[in-house]
């Protein structure tokens, strides 16, 4: 099926499923420890080996020698791996870095070694006696230093309309300020992992994995192998915010390591390899420059960011800066910088999220230098079409409504102005806000669906389930158009044996894969009506029974002859291209800070987002929420630390990198608008699991700067930050 006009009503706007808030249908499986993960599958390969990885000592050089004697001979061990034997190994599509070092080390903690024993313990000891002889070099490891020396800039990284410098310096009142965020780790719950089992020359996976269709991909052009000797199952994962986007060292090495000793081996990254292995969220040093006349509206928009990675991929932190405000004259600018770090690249809103806590913080500077409230300013600077390309109309925009719901549900005209003029006791309060914005588009993404003697629905895509609610919101999508209850559906996810889904990933998910199951099922619908034979025209599903022209039947009489089934496949046209398809939310934090100690606390927070038709309210505000936990992370405590000497993330694990706990997150309010978006798919949906993140930094930072009149532009706002410049105590 081709999505290639806006959808008009369908069986969806009956909204007995869609649309209702739905309790996740493999909640008790997660809830009771039955659901299986990617280490847990035992009864699929009851003879498993243990890989246990070795990461390289150092960030940039050269392996000289490796000494496997003692490692060999210890108890268990089966087999090790490196580069002299692990035959050719390319790289794939999505990530630049090398799974494997050798000669040449990339960053620290690249692996080195993969040993393999019959237990883990056996596999962790022996690892601790692989010696590794290096040839240290001078490696690249702070942003601040590199930032002088780009690499030449990707075509259309850069962007510009009108005559921003002429229009900045003609402009009455100007802001030109820098803000920095620092390099973020994914801190997913669980492990990367994988189980690797030849049979022959076909592998099959099991890995945590966001995208199955990526790591099929990018798993057969790095081991060199044809895609269709390649299985992928992945059906539960713990959290993965882009950091599981593809296969990463335990995918591959796994695979290698089983081929090598002739057994499954199973391999789970320590947390530390995690910081340093994998991928992570580069840090940016962002300049905003804003001009305005004195009536408030913005003539001028300028943003440049500078990130660090072993490739050329930038953190695109100029997105969001696009599409958010209106103004003719306009510059956006992205550079990156080589460092011998562990590749950059996506976590949660890519771009958006570090963008937003740069610009956000911008136009709250800026509305004080006019003299406006910051809700009122950024009211006076909506647009309703592309900035850039005034012809491409929002297909929806009702970020002036969230902000003006948001205001009133917070009570922010209760909110002083004056910063530092609140105060309860010991506690300093603020208030702030900021506008959220991420992409809303659809993908590709297909399906099957099956529906059997008992009257049973089944279906089937290799989408994946991170904690967002795929199986559910795919259970309601199949429930609806079939005419049935929940109950009476079956989602089976994660399998490359199954249709090729849009997977987890950019927001792109939720709309993606129901638009797929749509796709399904109206075929499966065209069969029914075929088995029974009903015409297609007015007919209706519901409640068990087909109807049509005056005639009712069972839905299980279809079935009498036999089981029906039928796949499809939803591809998007162009309405992308025609639309700017986006998702809004204007955030609103309360903080308290203590005037003696600078000790931040949030007291409440509110998010109201515009985010198409909601499919499954529930799991919505699961998102939101959880997005908006994650922003307070990265506006108060979340920092990778750099080694500049060594060149490491020092503080890698969880003792050291600190995410929010229960203790941190206070009341939290999400309401969501009501808006169908027709541009994007049948179910007239877009995603939210990145929306919660997106401006929820810059609120807190705003509600800091209300509390205590200081200002931080280099984040996460920390007590050294506060301390020198607070008032004194009573």
């Amino acid at each position: 099926m081709k999505f290639l006009t806006p959808a008009t009503r369908n069986p969806i706007d009956r909204l007995n499923v869609v649309g209702k808030p739905t309790a996740r249908i493999e909640g008790r499986l997660k809830t009771t420890g039955t659901a299986t993960y990617t280490y847990e599958h035992h009864a699929a390969v009851p003879d498993a080996a243990h890989g246990y990885i070795v990461g390289t000592g150092i960030a940039k050089g050269r392996i000289v020698a490796i000494d496997l004697a003692q490692a060999k001979s210890a108890p268990g061990v089966l087999g090790i791996v490196t580069a002299d034997n692990a035959g050719k190994l390319g790289v794939g599509q999505f990530y630049v870095a090398r799974v494997l070092a050798g000669p040449e080390v990339q960053h620290y903690h690249q692996a080195v070694a993969i040993v393999v024993a019959e237990t883990f313990e056996q596999a962790r000891a022996a690892a601790q006696l692989v010696r590794v002889r290096y040839a240290r070099t001078d490696g690249k490891f702070s942003l601040a230093q590199e930032k002088s020396t780009p690499l030449p800039p990707e075509p259309g990284m850069d962007t510009a309309a009108g005559d921003f410098d002429s229009a900045f310096a003609s402009a009455p009142v100007t802001l030109d300020q820098h803000y920095t965020t620092p390099d973020h780790s994914h801190a997913m719950m669980e492990p990367h992992a994988a189980i690797a089992s030849w049979k022959g020359d076909k592998l099959t996976l099991w890995n945590a994995i966001q995208l199955v269709s990526w790591g099929m991909r990018d798993l057969s052009r790095t081991l060199g192998i044809p895609r269709e000797n390649i299985r992928i199952v992945s059906p539960y994962i713990g959290g993965g915010f882009g950091g599981k986007a593809s296969v990463l060292a335990d995918a591959v090495l796994a695979a290698v390591a089983a081929r090598l000793v002739g057994r499954p081996v199973k391999v789970t990254l320590q947390r530390h390899l995690m910081f340093n292995n994998t991928s992570h969220r580069p840090a940016t040093i962002q300049r905003i420059r804003l001009g305005a006349g004195r009536d408030g509206k913005l003539t001028a928009i300028g943003h440049e960011s500078w990130s660090g990675n072993l490739g050329s991929l930038p953190e695109r932190a100029t997105l969001p800066t696009r599409l958010l405000y209106a103004s003719a004259d306009r510059i956006t600018r992205l550079r990156v910088s080589h460092l011998d770090l562990a590749e950059g690249n996506a976590m949660r809103a890519p771009g958006e999220t570090p963008g937003l806590m740069a610009l956000e913080v911008a136009m709250d500077e800026m509305a004080e230098k006019l003299g406006l409230d910051p809700v009122t300013f950024r009211i006076l600077n909506d647009t309703q079409v592309d900035p850039e390309v005034p012809a491409r109309p929002f297909s929806t925009r009702q970020l002036v409504r969230c902000m003006q719901t948001g205001a009133d549900r917070f009570g922010w005209d209760r909110r002083n102005a004056r910063p530092g003029a609140r105060r309860e006791g010991h506690w300093l309060i603020g208030i702030g806000m900021a506008a959220g914005i991420r992409g809303g588009r659809a993908m590709k993404s297909a399906a099957s669906v099956r529906l059997d003697r008992q009257g049973r629905i089944t279906v089937e895509t290799d989408m994946t389930d991170i904690g967002t609610g795929s199986y559910t919101i795919i259970a309601q999508t199949a429930a609806e158009m079939m005419g049935v209850g929940i109950d009476k559906v079956t989602v089976l996810l994660g399998d490359s044996a199954y249709p090729e889904g849009a997977g987890s990933a950019g927001q792109f998910g939720a709309a993606s894969c129901t638009a797929g199951v749509y796709a399904a099922c109206v075929k499966l619908r065209g069969l029914v009506a075929e088995r029974l034979g009903l015409g297609t025209t007015d007919i209706e599903f519901s409640g068990g029974r087909v109807r049509a022209g005056g005639t009712s039947r069972p839905l299980a009489d279809a079935v009498d002859a036999g089981e029906l089934q039928a796949e499809d496949v939803m591809e998007i046209g162009e309405l992308g291209k025609q639309y700017a398809q986006q998702t809004f939310a204007a955030h609103f934090v309360e903080v308290g800070v203590h005037a003696g100690t600078g000790e931040i606390r949030v007291r409440r927070m509110l998010a109201v987002c515009a985010a198409g038709r909601i499919i499954n309210p529930l799991a919505a505000r699961s998102q939101i929420i959880g997005g908006m936990t994650m922003g307070v992370g990265a506006a108060l405590m979340e920092d990778l630390v750099v080694d500049k000497q060594v060149g490491f993330f020092v503080n890698h694990d969880l003792a050291g990198y600190e995410v929010p706990v229960h203790a941190d997150i206070p009341e939290q309010e999400v309401i969501f608008l009501d808006e169908v978006d027709p541009t994007v798919g049948p179910l007239k949906a877009k995603g939210v699991g990145e929306l919660g993140i997106c401006g929820t930094p810059a609120a807190v930072a705003n509600a800091v700067y209300n509390a205590t009149g200081i200002r931080v532009r280099e984040y996460p706002i920390t007590l050294d930050k506060l301390l020198p410049k607070l008032p004194r105590m009573a």
